[in-house]
């Protein structure tokens, strides 16, 4: 059983949702109906999960359904309990969503890039998705879907499923059976850039051509895949550039990710989230964590996953580069965080999902697979995962099938590395891999000749290194700034960096800077560190306190319950 899902689906489980729904972007609410196909049984009732829906009706094939929303809880909402008739197969249920749900994001036209019209778009994992449709809320359940959507012109809809003709409304199909927190949806003003044959990017007019841009290694990074772990199973990938307000870097949703704009850097430099998000077609999408406690074989194949993609297309270094920076940055979360959330088998019980969403499972759980492939050798290790991908193909599994899957398949790799260990006890296993970048020891080099007052030849590094010399500069902010502006600077990563920086040691001139970017981008990844340090002195707390103020409002509801936990409201 799932601990964050009311849902019974050893009783009722629920294989196929039809989403009929008008976006509203007056009201801010989604208002339609939701029907749930299932097999006929004994069952005489159906429980969904739901957040701050209004139901107004439930029917099945013999007429009203009798229904009941039982008491909301914080964290996982509320029950809802529909009676069934013996036999029963189907119940529709008509509802709107709240203004305030969780998973929905409606900006207004200032949010976004073209200034022009709003925007919406949904934020499902990881137990959103009740807030806009009531359904079984876990992702042991896998569905097919289809729906009918209407906005009004000019506003296009998007969905991560397969777009029918249609007319006067979009219609979607998804044929391949998913959990709950992959199903998206969003409607904006949107144009397409075909990438290659079966990829492409959504986005703002206002960005496309740079989104089309970075993205254009896309279809190689697909194939790249293809060659190791096995056909793409999803048909086409596209990409959905969204407003800056997104709280997370990308969510893998099936047949159109969703991305931030500041991975838009001009130099495809930050295109590791791209790999990321499309090794998620294998490991996530495809087999998925079967409760929230298992995240970690979802983030941490993937995270394994993308290093592969990012050796075998700009090769072994750039892969070191993102795997040294990525440890590091592991180390200094680790040093903040309680035992219990270091582990990867984590316990959640009576706690929100989205507090697992640490670097633990994503770095913790890379380094162990990195670990098992060190031991028995790449080829292996590669046949092993490629028959974990084709073996689960569209299941949910949990840690107990993933090690009973290896001490079977992979015996010598089992005994070799203390997966145990790794999986519940706190910190790094001695012995975990490494991963030495000889780019990243040329940046040391350089670092120590130019505060010793030589001069440096920067014009070709990449953020990666931008951010290690970022970290191991130990020089006066003020001549760091003279002689890079860095307070200019127009990477999200770098100026984020510079931004943490500046905040530790206390340098105003980038004060303004700091308020303007934290009033321009939602992104978790930025804003938890950047608060967090300023919540760390009076005048910082202050500081973090009054630019809120006037940021909250343009944050993603899941972007708020962060920082506010951060600063205590």
């Amino acid at each position: 059983m799932d601990i964050h899902s009311y849902s019974r689906p050893d009783q009722v489980r629920v294989r196929h949702i039809d989403l009929d729904l008008d976006v509203d972007f007056e009201r801010r609410v989604l208002r339609g109906s939701a029907s749930l196909s299932f097999p006929p049984g004994a069952a005489a009732e159906l429980t969904l999960d739901t957040r701050d829906l209004e139901i107004s009706e439930v029917e099945h094939a013999g007429g009203q359904a009798a229904f009941a929303v039982g008491e909301s809880d914080p964290i996982l909402g509320a029950p809802l309990r529909i009676s069934l008739p013996r036999g029963a197969e189907w119940v529709r249920i008509r509802y709107s969503t709240s203004p305030s749900a969780s998973a929905l994001q409606w900006c207004e036209p200032a949010q976004t890039a073209g200034k022009a019209r709003p925007f919406l778009y949904t934020q499902s994992q990881a137990i959103h998705a009740r807030s806009w449709i009531p359904l079984q809320d876990t992702p042991g359940v896998r569905v097919t879907f289809s729906a009918r959507v209407r906005t009004r012109p000019p506003l296009a809809v998007v969905m991560g499923a397969e777009m029918e003709p249609g007319s006067g409304e979009y219609r979607f199909r998804m044929a391949q059976p998913v959990p709950s927190y992959l199903i998206a949806l969003a409607a904006g003003d949107l144009g397409f850039r075909a990438l290659g044959p079966r990829s492409g990017v959504w986005a703002e007019p206002a960005v496309l051509d740079a989104a089309a841009f970075e993205f254009a290694e896309t279809e190689a990074m697909m194939r790249a895949v293809e060659e190791m772990y096995g056909p793409y199973r999803w048909g086409r990938y596209d990409l959905l550039v969204l407003p800056p307000s997104f709280p997370f870097g990308g969510m893998e949703n099936p047949r159109l990710t969703f991305a931030t704009p500041t991975i838009l850097a001009g130099d495809r430099s930050l295109v590791s989230l791209v790999a990321h998000e499309l090794a998620h077609s294998w490991s996530g999408n495809l087999v998925t964590n079967a409760t929230w406690s298992d995240f970690w074989l979802n983030e941490g194949f993937t995270v394994y996953l993308e290093r592969r993609i990012l050796e075998k297309l700009y090769g072994v270094d750039r892969a070191r580069m993102e795997g040294a920076l990525a440890r590091a940055e592991l180390a200094r979360e680790m040093a903040r965080m309680e035992a219990r959330d270091q582990v990867l088998a984590i316990d959640l019980a009576g706690r929100d999902p989205d507090a697992g969403c640490t670097l633990v499972p994503y770095e913790k759980g890379a380094l162990l697979l990195a670990a098992l492939e060190q031991a028995v050798g790449r080829e292996r290790f590669d046949g092993f995962l490629r028959s974990w991908f084709e073996g689960f193909a569209f299941q949910s599994v949990g840690t107990a099938d993933f090690v009973a899957c290896l001490e079977r398949d992979l015996p010598e790799a089992a005994a070799a590395v203390p997966v145990r260990e790794w999986l519940t006890r706190p910190g790094i296993p001695e012995g975990a891999p490494e991963s030495r970048s000889d780019a990243l020891a040329r940046v040391e080099a350089l670092t120590a000749r130019w505060i010793a007052g030589g001069a440096i030849d920067t014009s070709a590094w990449t953020t990666q290194e931008w951010l290690h010399f970022l970290r191991t500069a130990t020089a006066p902010l003020d001549r760091l700034d003279r002689e890079f502006a860095f307070t200019r600077a127009g990477n999200a990563e770098v100026l984020h960096q510079w931004l943490l920086l500046a905040v530790r040691a206390g340098y105003e001139p980038a004060f303004g800077r700091l308020e303007e970017f934290l009033l321009s981008v939602g992104r978790r990844k930025f804003l938890r560190p950047l608060y967090t340090e300023m919540a760390a002195t009076p005048s910082g707390l202050a500081r973090a306190a009054a630019i809120y103020e006037k940021a909250r409002a343009g944050y993603h509801p899941i972007a708020r319950a962060t920082v506010d936990q951060i600063l205590g409201r």
